[in-house]
Order: structure tokens, then C-alpha cells, then sequence
């Protein structure tokens, strides 16, 4: 072995907990600190607390915190885009099509659901409104995540 290359070696070195026990080892350093040991760790005692030194199980709680507030956001944003008092201009239809469901008397969603859930007869009995902008309508409020009414005849 190589000489003046190995650390000091103490034969009692005193380690001391922070629960107040302390006992002798051998070691490289003269004294050792601990916070815990086999007299107060819940491994050993069968006591039932949380032994958090440097504020892990607080970050954790903060981060779950934060990650059921994303949650509950994203699930109000989803509840808000498929709100029945969505107006109807913001569908991903044309205005031309969205203008003349305007002036029918149709402003949210709501009552197109509703005047869909009467038939395709009625939709396309507004003037301005054809089978084109009637498959349009269907489309956008698939996409926007409705569920479509069947009218009596489909039924």
C-alpha cells in the first residue's frame, strides 16, 4: 500500500442523533450527526409519523396541490366548450350560415340542439339554410364535442 494517501481512521467516533442517542463507531470523521437511528425511526419503533427532514413530503403535497388544480381547470375548460350557452358564431361554421341561424332566432348552441332534436326539416325550414350548411352545423358541433339529438324519424 501506498503510505500519506488513506484518511485518518477514529476508532470511536461518536455519533449522535437528533433524538438524543448516541453510541461509538468507527469512522474517517471524529463525529457524525444523524436525524434519525434505529431508537426513533418508524421502521423500528412502529410508531405511524412521517420523518421529513428537508421538507420532501411538503413539496409533494404541493406539487399533488398543483396537479389537481390543472385538473379541475382543464375539466372546467372542457365543461366550458361544450356548454349548451355557447354562442352559435363561435362553431367553426361560415358567417353567411352562422348569420341567418342569427336571425332565425338561434343564438346558442342550446337551440340548435334543440331545434336539430325536431328534425332536419325544421333546421333546413330557416331561410338561408340548405343541406350543405345543415351538414356543416352537424359537423362543427361533433367536432366541438356535442352529442347529436336523433330526430323522431332517425328514432
Amino acid at each position: 500500500m501506498r503510505e500519506k494517501i488513506h484518511p485518518q481512521y477514529y476508532t470511536n467516533a461518536k455519533v449522535t442523533c437528533a433524538c438524543g442517542n448516541s453510541w461509538e463507531t468507527g469512522s474517517t470523521v471524529e463525529s457524525i450527526t444523524t436525524d434519525v437511528c434505529s431508537k426513533c425511526h418508524p421502521f423500528y419503533t412502529g410508531e405511524q409519523r412521517i420523518v421529513d427532514t428537508e421538507g420532501q413530503v411538503d413539496r409533494f403535497y404541493k406539487r399533488l396541490q398543483a396537479r389537481q388544480e390543472y385538473i379541475t381547470e382543464q375539466e372546467e375548460r372542457e365543461a366550458a366548450r361544450t356548454s349548451p350557452d355557447l354562442p352559435i358564431g363561435d362553431l367553426e361554421i361560415n358567417s353567411r350560415s352562422a348569420g341567418n341561424f342569427i336571425k332565425a332566432g338561434i343564438q346558442v348552441v342550446g337551440d340548435a340542439l334543440a331545434l336539430l332534436a325536431e328534425g332536419d326539416e325544421k333546421v333546413l325550414a330557416i331561410d338561408g339554410i340548405g343541406r350543405k350548411t345543415l351538414a356543416d352545423l352537424k359537423r362543427a358541433l361533433s367536432r366541438a364535442g356535442f352529442t347529436l339529438p336523433q330526430s323522431e324519424e332517425e328514432a
